[in-house]
């Protein structure tokens, strides 16, 4: 079973930076779509930020201009990079990845357990 791997939550003071890091825990056949969700303490899980494959990007108004989705082909991990970031920021952050493992295989979403971003002084 295919595994989502985040990391780099963490405390950050607000106008800080921090990135975050997703990848599949094993070797698939294509990552089509990373999707960033976050949840901020008592509150509902809400789109951050997606990316295809192919390049095209999307953003959540709220994170527009601070942050950026990247990508290490080489490695095949997808970075978050987030900056000037507010106390409204906090949450924990969630990848999902729509994949196929195999040639031929269906495509699925598969999901990160979260990483908690603390912004405040």
């Amino acid at each position: 079973q295919v595994q989502v791997v985040e990391s780099g939550g963490g405390l950050v003071q607000p106008g800080g930076s921090q990135r975050l890091s997703c990848a599949a825990s094993e070797s698939v056949f294509s990552i089509n779509v990373i999707t960033w969700y976050r949840q901020p303490p008592g509150g509902q899980r809400e789109f951050v930020a997606t990316a295809l494959s192919a390049g095209a990007t999307n953003y959540a108004d709220s994170v527009k201009g601070r942050f950026d989705i990247s990508r290490d082909s080489t490695t095949n991990t997808w970075y978050l990079q987030m900056s000037n970031l507010k106390p409204e920021d906090t949450a924990v952050y969630i990848c999902n990845l729509r994949l196929r493992r195999t040639v031929g295989g269906r495509l699925r979403d598969y999901w990160g357990q979260g990483t908690q971003v603390t912004v405040s002084a």
